[in-house]
């Protein structure tokens, strides 16, 4: 269960149900400072952005992508995610948070190992509102049939009260076998390049445990590539 709950906040539980946050918030930029980390780990020591001021933009228009997709580039270092041609309404959506800068300066705010890292969420670096906010907008496009979040696999997180395929800004990348959820997380793509970085976060989360990662993981820019 999450520490944290509200009618639009919810996130995944270990016995299988994911929720997530997909809500409004508030934005602004913070410091990326950074130092080497000890240990052998490809993270950076960095201090958390403050949470945004501003998160809400307008609903995008377009209904399908014109990239690829988007490569992340964070503190772990980077990774690629590439669309599924099953999910353009969702995708198109990433595409363009990605291309307002929405996701710059944010952090990944939960890591669960061997389930999911996620991120997205313009108020992610703040402990008391982590997993509520959102771009001030929704998209509803239904999941493929019998869809599987298996390992590299990148969906939207929602609220358990919304409906299946609903998305906001906050997304996951499964990190074990199969998350065993069902078809109700709108698809993303597929993490095809940097699963080492994924590795890399998800290594900084506590076994056992469904919270924020225990080093401060930051994205430091998200952009549409292809």
């Amino acid at each position: 269960m999450l520490k944290r709950v509200s009618p639009l906040l919810a996130l995944i539980v270990a016995s299988g149900a994911l929720f997530a946050a997909c809500g409004d918030g508030d934005d602004s930029d913070g410091s990326t400072e950074t130092q080497s980390s000890s240990g052998g780990s490809p993270c950076e020591s960095v201090d958390a952005p403050l949470p945004k001021k501003k998160s809400s933009v307008p609903a995008p228009k377009a209904d399908a992508p014109t990239a690829d997709g988007v490569r992340f580039e964070t503190s772990c270092g980077s990774f690629t995610v590439t669309f599924d041609d099953r999910a353009p309404k969702t995708s198109a959506s990433f595409q363009y948070l990605a291309e307002k800068g929405f996701y710059d300066d944010t952090v990944f705010h939960r890591v669960v190992p061997g389930f999911v890292i996620q991120g997205g969420d313009p108020l992610g670096a703040d402990p008391q509102k982590a997993g509520t906010g959102g771009p001030g907008y929704h998209v509803d496009e239904k999941p493929p049939s019998g869809l599987a979040y298996t390992k590299g696999i990148v969906a939207m997180a929602k609220s358990q009260v919304e409906p299946p395929g609903r998305s906001g800004s906050q997304f996951y990348v499964v990190t074990g076998a199969d998350a065993g959820l069902p078809p109700d997380y709108a698809l993303v793509g597929e993490v095809t390049e940097g699963m080492d970085t994924v590795a890399a976060i998800e290594a900084l989360g506590t076994p056992g445990a469904d919270g924020p990662p225990i080093q401060t993981v930051i994205i430091e820019s998200a952009t549409p590539e292809g």
